[in-house]
């Protein structure tokens, strides 16, 4: 069954990130489910010899193949970060947002980008984030905005904003699983090398590598006992602090608290299972020391948005193909 085209616009205007627009390009570009061409086209909209930055530098001048009137045939608008969050913006970039909004188009910004979009007034009233550095600008320049810096981003349904640089490839990934499903979200993270689902915020985000520092050795241990109930007292013990100081050490170092790291964990030791054994999902969710595949599937739900059992399949079509 062919999947219907998806046009997908990208503002290009003076100051425009580099990074931030190429994203767009790059994440969409990829998915393309197996044998088939992406259902998405990419249009770059902008005036000729926009000029391209990164911090601090004008990079190159770039020349969109399509105008800035070409957002009217777009289902999605993506605005990519700007250099200057202080400019005033084109009254005909506002224009065409506000209108492209109001025929019900879906719209989102990477990093700086939700200036340009809180201008327009699309983000009055609705929660919204964007680059730590910029959020508290963002929240006195627009106080009818509700301004959440410690997420990669933010869905509000027809609006959606992201935070800096990284966070544009996790808003690209959410809309594509928003449009086809997880496993043509999954399956395009891994041709750009990605997580498919990040955890955590903008300040530290949470891995599954760990980190080195004082708390390695505890850290090892806890990867090593994930099939074992491990209350947070026996974790501070093997610590040698107190329970206080464990989870202010752990926020510290990876942005989340110790049990939270852990059930992090113990979905990805699950994942390594289904992917490498045959194991039944009951057997995987113990192995794991989720206990009960009913608390595996609620965990691995809310984590990694599908099932076990169709990530297993999914992963094992894939490895197949």
């Amino acid at each position: 069954m062919l999947l219907a085209m998806h046009v997908v616009g990208v503002a290009a205007f003076d100051g425009v990130v580099g990074f931030d627009l190429a994203t767009v390009c790059q994440v969409f570009a990829a998915a393309r489910p197996p044998g088939r061409d992406s259902p998405y086209e990419v249009r770059v909209c902008g005036a000729p010899g926009t000029r391209v930055t990164a911090v601090g530098a004008d990079c190159f001048q770039l020349t969109a193949p399509f105008a800035l009137a070409e957002f009217a045939a777009a289902d999605t608008i993506l605005v990519p970060g700007v250099q200057d969050w202080t400019r005033p913006w084109p009254p005909e970039v506002l224009e065409l947002l506000t209108d492209a909004a109001a025929r019900g188009t879906r719209i989102a910004s990477i990093c700086t980008g939700a200036f340009v979009l809180a201008a327009a007034g699309l983000l009055d009233g609705a929660r919204a984030t964007t680059h730590w550095n910029a959020a508290g600008h963002l929240a006195e320049t627009y106080p009818q905005v509700e301004v959440d810096p410690s997420v990669l981003f933010v869905d509000n349904g027809q609006v959606l904003t992201s935070a800096g640089v990284c966070a544009g490839v996790d808003l690209c990934l959410h809309l594509i699983r928003r449009d086809h499903g997880s496993a043509l979200a999954a399956r395009t993270a891994r041709l750009i090398v990605m997580p498919a689902f990040r955890e955590g915020g903008q300040a530290q985000f949470i891995s599954y590598e760990l980190p080195s520092g004082s708390l390695r050795p505890t850290m090892d241990w806890m990867r090593a006992n994930l099939h074992r109930d491990l209350p947070l007292a026996e974790i501070a013990r093997r610590a040698s602090m107190s329970v206080r100081t464990l989870n202010r050490r752990f926020r510290d170092l990876t942005g989340t608290t110790p049990l939270q790291w852990l059930v992090l964990a113990r979905v990805h030791r699950a994942q390594e299972l289904l992917e490498t054994t045959d194991l039944p999902v009951e057997d995987v969710a113990h192995r794991s020391g989720f206990g009960s595949a009913a608390t595996l599937r609620r965990h691995f739900a809310d984590r990694v948005d599908t099932t076990p059992t169709a990530y297993r399949t999914a992963f094992r079509e894939r490895s197949a193909r």
